[in-house]
């Protein structure tokens, strides 16, 4: 059963008030406003701001592709149930749609008034086809013939064409013509081609004068060739977003592979969950586009042009040094360097002490990536064991492992083949690694495989050594250049023995499998740092040290969340990180007075998750791949190890001591649900930016 379709049963709480959650909803699109924010900050480097407004639209067009799509299928279904938070869910869908409204407003002003003013300023900016030299119209003439002629298929609307199916996210136009022997009005769709540039450079602009100009205006300056005979009257675009999450039956016997290449076709189909249209659209035109889309007035979204501010990852990537972030000096882990003498052997460094990596300061490619090639082309090691989330396309993880396998090694690879969005990419791996004598296997039936775990088994004299890394990232190499995560290189034989039975458990039958220095959910995670979470009352109690922080993407299990109201009503300090969600109330007398919430965004996107408990002095924290929500605690394998290394304890409580110091630049959340940025002192001071002074840090690490 998926999240979209599950009704909440919130714990017996006692005397805990019925309105101590906040909407998770409406705090996603308060994680997007923050996004926004950063594109809207003038302190920021051009491009940059420019890639966040990207960011930002790409975000919106997911949360309603998820979750506005399942929260309107709950209701239409009759599953749909009052919220944590207490609002009905049709409360909910007004006060997202009034929220997205004015959202969606704000981003496109924000281009249209600032960032593509000061994008020209600096000779970069979209132009317009009467702004072009005659020798440039006629390059994107040519352009246009060779390169976007061709794909175009123009729909017309009569009798004997019915309306046609209009694509998710896709950029269109809506063309009106006349037919000039009998005066008759048709109306036609045009789609704009997605596999095209969004925003076309203009022949003989360079990077220091980057002109752009948006595809629908070359398509629309050329649409009487693709209607000859017809008099083209006015076009307009739109755009559709549509329900596309998959809803796979894993119980029906069917190969779940094929199962879910056929979900995937039916996904394109998914009905329609928003309507953005150009604010000078023909009402009658727009009139006839809600009809047959069947969508309610509500989910028409009227922007300023140009539309799908997506496209804008383009213009963000320009060669403009001066315009982007100061570059960070990314290092290779100091216990994993080469020498000028030799090669720095893995195995060896993992036997002599665990090593602690942190993403994207420290290289992937150079650590974990490293890890598993040395693995796979290593004679003594026997076995590698691998999950897959998310990979990139050219994946050299997965060719690690195809060498491996060709190699004469066993290796076993789990691919999570139903990592939205990543489907057909993972499936097409899934097929790579089966053809290249890999055993791949997809988990266990209704639970996604979400743990980020390596395991190399080694023979040393006449032992077997394990070899693990765990990590609360995907095995990407490309995502890990901008993802913030942590991953630890070990041979502790616990977190070895751990891992073997886990790998049993989801590539066979060991459903009774138990763990000791791994917390496993779907039965471990919430329960384990839920028992801690009352340890740390008992010591607190007792008058012993105590103290709770936690670092996630997500904060919404009610579960999870009473337990820390109970720690803060005992009188127990909780500091909390998080980069999106985050259903606490913090700072609500008698409830939460002892929480604090903090949220740092960035050049890197904050990805990893780590909770930290005192203990009385002997502390006990974690790092792995789950998310304080239902989904990762009830339906998905997830894993955090402990770790145990004093120096790596002390990063990781530096890590938060910085977070959550006045001192540094973060938005702090009110129990409205409203998040303050705080990022000058009472001076005007800039204050600390985390991520910089995480690279600066780690740059100074030295080998002990």
């Amino acid at each position: 059963m998926s999240e979209e379709t599950m009704a909440i049963a919130l714990p017996d709480m006692g005397d805990l008030p019925i309105d101590r959650f906040l909407d998770r909803e409406l705090s996603w699109l308060a994680f997007n406003q923050r996004v926004l924010e950063l594109a809207e900050d003038p302190t920021l480097p051009l491009l940059e701001r420019v890639n966040f407004s990207a960011i930002f639209g790409s975000n919106l067009d997911e949360f309603f592709m998820v979750r506005v799509a399942g929260l309107k299928r709950r209701i239409a279904t009759g599953l749909a149930v009052r919220s944590a938070s207490g609002m009905e869910p049709a409360e909910v869908l007004v006060a997202i749609s009034d929220e997205a409204h004015r959202l969606q407003l704000r981003h496109a002003v924000l281009f249209q008034e600032v960032l593509e003013p000061e994008l020209r300023s600096k000779g970069i900016g979209l132009t317009t086809w009467a702004a072009l030299t005659e020798e440039q119209q006629v390059a994107l003439k040519k352009y246009f013939d060779n390169q976007i002629f061709p794909v175009l298929t123009p729909l017309a609307v009569d009798p004997a064409h019915p309306f046609p199916y209009i694509s998710g996210l896709s950029l269109n136009l809506a063309v009106v013509l006349r037919n000039p022997d009998s005066s008759t009005e048709h109306f036609a769709r045009v789609k704009v081609p997605p596999l095209l540039p969004r925003f076309v450079r203009v022949p003989g602009s360079t990077n220091t004068d980057a002109k752009f100009l948006p595809l629908e205006i070359i398509i629309g300056q050329f649409l009487a060739k693709l209607f000859a005979g017809m008099e083209v009257l006015q076009h307009h675009t739109f755009r559709v977003t549509r329900n596309e999450d998959l809803d796979v039956d894993e119980d029906e016997g069917e190969n779940l592979l094929v199962a879910l290449e056929k979900e995937l076709l039916r996904r394109r189909f998914g009905p329609p969950v928003r309507l953005e249209v150009a604010s000078d659209i023909n009402p009658q035109v727009l009139e006839l586009l809600v009809r047959e889309l069947d969508i309610e007035d509500e989910d028409v979204y009227k922007l300023p042009a140009p539309l799908d501010l997506t496209g804008l990852f383009e213009i963000a990537g320009i060669k403009r040094p001066e315009l982007h972030f100061p570059p960070h000096n990314v290092v290779t882990n100091r216990y994993l360097r080469n020498t000028d003498e030799e090669k720095v052997n893995f195995f060896r460094a993992i036997r002599e002490r665990e090593i602690l990596l942190h993403h994207p300061y420290e290289s992937f490619s150079t650590s974990v990536q490293e890890f598993l090639a040395q693995a796979a082309a290593d004679p003594k090691v026997l076995a590698i064991k691998q999950t897959l989330y998310r990979t990139s396309g050219d994946s050299p993880i997965v060719d690690a492992l195809i060498d491996a396998a060709e190699a004469g090694k066993q290796v076993l690879a789990l691919v999570e083949i139903k990592a939205r969005f990543d489907e057909q990419n993972n499936i097409t791996w899934a097929r790579k690694l089966e053809q290249a004598g890999v055993h791949v296997v997809y988990g266990i039936v209704g639970l996604k495989t979400h743990c980020k775990l390596s395991l190399v088994i080694r023979q040393e004299g006449d032992n077997l050594r394990r070899y693990c890394h765990i990590g609360t990232g995907n095995y990407n190499p490309k995502t890990a250049r901008f993802y913030e995560d942590f991953g630890l290189l070990t041979s502790r034989e616990q977190v070895g023995e751990d891992l073997t039975r886990l790998f049993n458990q989801l590539s066979g039958f060991a459903p009774d499998a138990s763990f000791k220095a791994l917390l496993v959910s779907p039965n471990g995670v919430r329960e384990g740092l839920t028992e801690r979470i009352e340890r740390e009352i008992e010591l607190h109690q007792a008058g012993k040290p105590a103290g709770i922080q936690i670092k996630v993407n997500s904060l919404v299990d009610e579960q999870i969340i009473d337990s820390l109201y109970k720690a803060s009503q005992a009188g127990v300090q909780v500091d909390i990180l998080v980069r999106g969600m985050c259903a606490v109330k913090p700072g609500v007398p008698g409830l939460s007075e002892n929480i604090r919430v903090r949220s740092v965004l960035g050049r890197y996107l904050e990805h990893s998750r780590i909770f930290h408990f005192v203990n009385d002095g002997d502390p006990e924290i974690f790092i792995g791949s789950a998310d304080m929500m239902h989904r990762n605690l009830d339906r998905r394998v997830e894993a955090l190890v402990r770790i145990v290394q004093p120096d790596h304890i002390k990063e990781l409580q530096d890590l938060f001591t910085l977070a959550m110091n006045e001192s540094s630049s973060s938005w702090h959340l009110e129990s409205s649900g409203a998040w303050i940025r705080h990022q000058f002192d009472s001076n005007g001071k800039k204050l600390v930016d985390v991520q910089d002074e995480l690279m600066r840090l780690t740059n100074l690490r030295k080998v002990k």
